[in-house]
């Protein structure tokens, strides 16, 4: 596992995991996108026109940056129903098991020692990941996870008035997450996750920023982060 100086942004790879060379079939499947206000209490307030602008951005980014991840890459083609219903399920499931690897191992802060870890990186979204419609001839599949809380004006005047009173407030929130599960098994092989993301993805640049943030390290690809370049 590395890590930036600033442990904002760390990387996550199973053990003896090695990206086969050359024919591996990768399934992207659609990003869950998140976009909203940060109410002056730090409530999150979606905006689906923010977010609707953010998914169009970032599919257009992802689909330019297809080319430099050095595999087959096939976006997966979401069903109706029940198969739609399952494939919401196992995005809001990696989402889920991202969130627990960036609380108990990439960033455990002041966490219990009992739920820390430290020493492996073993994390599964389940075997039954292989039953998922459109996978059956897929090597691994992509997830991507990004949400953005834009701070209101209320929450940065909030901000700035804490600040003289020598209390630190936060003004909005910007998480990502890009992971690459074993069809086979269920296992995460590989994790990059940032939290504090840069760019903004109700723009195209921002959107660029922030998938090549998202995809920064993936295995055999040729992608760096905007920051690097």
């Amino acid at each position: 596992m590395s890590a930036p100086a600033l442990a904002q942004e760390k990387t996550g790879v199973k053990a003896g995991f090695v990206m086969p060379a050359g024919g591996t079939r990768i399934v992207l499947m659609r990003p869950s996108v998140r976009v909203g206000a940060q109410s002056t209490g730090g409530l999150f307030e979606p905006n689906a026109d923010w977010t609707a602008q953010a998914r169009e951005n970032l599919d257009a980014a992802i689909r330019k940056a297809q080319g430099q991840l050095g595999h087959q890459v096939t976006p997966y083609e979401d069903g109706t129903g029940a198969a739609d219903s399952l494939s919401n399920q196992y995005r809001g499931l990696f989402t889920s098991l991202a969130d627990s690897v960036r609380e108990f191992q990439f960033f455990p802060g002041n966490r219990l020692p009992t739920k820390k870890r430290k020493d492996s990186f073993e994390w599964t979204i389940g075997p039954e990941a292989k039953n998922l419609p459109g996978l059956e001839n897929a090597d691994y599949v992509l997830f991507i996870t990004t949400e953005d809380h834009y701070g209101s004006a209320g929450r940065k005047a909030l901000q700035i008035f804490a600040a003289l009173g020598g209390v630190g407030i936060t003004s909005g929130v910007h998480l990502g997450y890009a992971g690459l599960v074993d069809v086979r098994t269920g296992e995460l092989v590989w994790l990059n996750a940032d939290q504090q993301m840069g760019g903004d993805v109700r723009t195209t640049e921002g959107a660029e920023k922030r998938v090549s943030q998202l995809l920064e390290g993936f295995p055999g690809s040729t992608i760096r982060s905007a920051s690097a370049q």
